[in-house]
């Protein structure tokens, strides 16, 4: 008897446990863009660029400083001869055993033809393209986050939609299950209810294995535990604004991050063919040192500084340069024919995204009315029915198009949602609108 009460209440916990693992987590739209902010592999290899772009324009900064070096030796010398021919015989020296030398040697770039500063602009602008690019690429996640977040709804909203519709569709095949036992109705009409049943089932089916697998989508891009149960607050999702829409692609022209990182590309490719050209010119630089030599009990040189100025000019460069320079030139023509078809591209992208935000706020208005019309008519069906005066088939078919009207007006709010924030994305004014230069 206590076996037996031991193995309930272990089935109790068990089951309490599994109750407890399939319990929802609700997350709103912004804690979903945040958490994949912190999280994305994508946003951390945007970020980690940024920062390589970052140390290779201070590492061209550095070239505008002087260079020192330094170095020494230490030698030790074995029967070293030291003869001074013009000095006469008497002029040979002891052998020294060791010799020490010393210098310290300082270039300071004056003049390179500009290249250095052109060099330092080039890689600026190159910094802020990256920039750019990542600030496109946190743009990029948090859409995927909103299209998984707005599936994830629909796909929410449609299971409900159909679980509540199974229930009346099960209540009536018990109904009929009763009438035709009294033989009111013949039985081709009680296989037809069931019949609904297991086609509704099946969708049923359908909509969760596709809400599964949303869910999963969206917990790894959130790097969240796959075993998460993601829950989306219908108050929470329709509480998004969705107002100020752009009307035209002005806004889009202006704001594109992946159009700002063409621009400041266009600005560094046009600062390498000045640098490029450097190489027309001569450098000049300034040049100082410092020498000490020991070599024991023959010489010792302490304090032999030196300073002036150095000139190379590499004559042969200028024949030699002209192909380098309209490579430059060439890459500068690539950059700006890109930044044109980028242009047109956007141009097409927001045109299209305006067309399918008007057309999800026009479907919904139809859906809506739809509903109401498909509403009244299983009402009036389901009248004729009672009273005799319609057979099984109109009523199924008058609840399978209720359910179809339900369905779409549920999910049809949803994508006015969605095209909203993809017109804003293609737009450029996504992280303005969830203020993501915060996260």
């Amino acid at each position: 008897m206590k076996i037996n009460q031991l193995m309930l209440f272990g089935i109790f916990f068990i089951g309490i446990s599994s109750i407890e693992a399939q319990e929802k987590t609700s997350l709103t739209l912004d804690e979903a863009v945040k958490l994949a902010w912190e999280k994305s592999n994508e946003v951390t290899l945007a970020s980690t660029k940024v920062n390589t772009k970052k140390y290779e324009l201070q590492e061209v900064k550095n070239n505008q400083y002087p260079d020192i070096k330094v170095s020494g030796q230490y030698q030790r010398l074995t029967k070293a001869s030291i003869d001074m021919p013009n000095q006469g015989e008497s002029a040979s020296l002891a052998s020294p055993d060791r010799a020490m030398i010393g210098m310290a040697n300082l270039s300071l770039p004056l003049f390179a033809g500009f290249k250095i500063q052109n060099s330092i602009n080039a890689y600026d602008n190159l910094y802020e393209a990256e920039n750019a690019n990542a600030a496109k690429t946190k743009e990029d996640v948090a859409l995927r986050v909103i299209t998984y977040y707005t599936a994830l709804y629909k796909a929410q909203k449609t299971l409900d939609v159909l679980n509540e519709n199974q229930k009346s569709a099960k209540q009536r095949v018990t109904d009929f299950i009763e009438l035709e036992k009294n033989g009111i109705i013949p039985r081709n009409d009680l296989l037809k209810s069931q019949l609904l049943v297991s086609k509704t089932q099946l969708s049923i089916d359908e909509a969760t294995n596709n809400l599964n697998n949303i869910n999963f989508y969206l917990t790894t891009l959130l790097k969240l535990d796959p075993g998460t149960k993601l829950q989306v607050n219908e108050a929470d999702f329709f509480n998004l604004k969705t107002s100020n829409a752009p009307t035209s692609d002005v806004l889009a022209l202006e704001n594109r991050k992946d159009l700002e990182a063409i621009r400041f590309q266009q600005k560094a490719s046009e600062a390498n063919i000045k640098v490029a050209k450097a190489a027309y010119y001569p450098t000049l630089a300034l040049l100082g040192g410092y020498t000490a030599l020991d070599l024991k009990d023959i010489i010792t040189v302490k304090y032999a500084m030196n300073f002036g100025v150095g000139l190379t000019y590499d004559i042969s460069g200028i024949y030699k340069n002209s192909a380098h320079v309209r490579e430059a030139e060439s890459r500068a023509l690539e950059v700006k024919n890109t930044e044109a078809v980028m242009t047109d591209r956007i141009k097409v992208e927001v045109q299209k995204s305006i067309e399918d935000y008007d057309l999800a706020i026009n479907q919904s208005v139809v859906y809506d009315e739809a509903l109401q019309q498909a509403s009244e008519n299983y009402r009036l069906v389901k009248d004729k029915f009672d009273n005799g005066l319609a057979d099984t088939n109109d009523l199924v078919e008058a609840d399978v198009e209720q359910l179809s009207a339900k369905i779409n007006t549920a999910v049809s709010k949803a994508t006015i949602i969605q095209k909203y924030y993809e017109l804003l994305s293609v737009s450029g004014q996504l992280s303005q609108s969830f203020n993501l230069s915060k996260i």
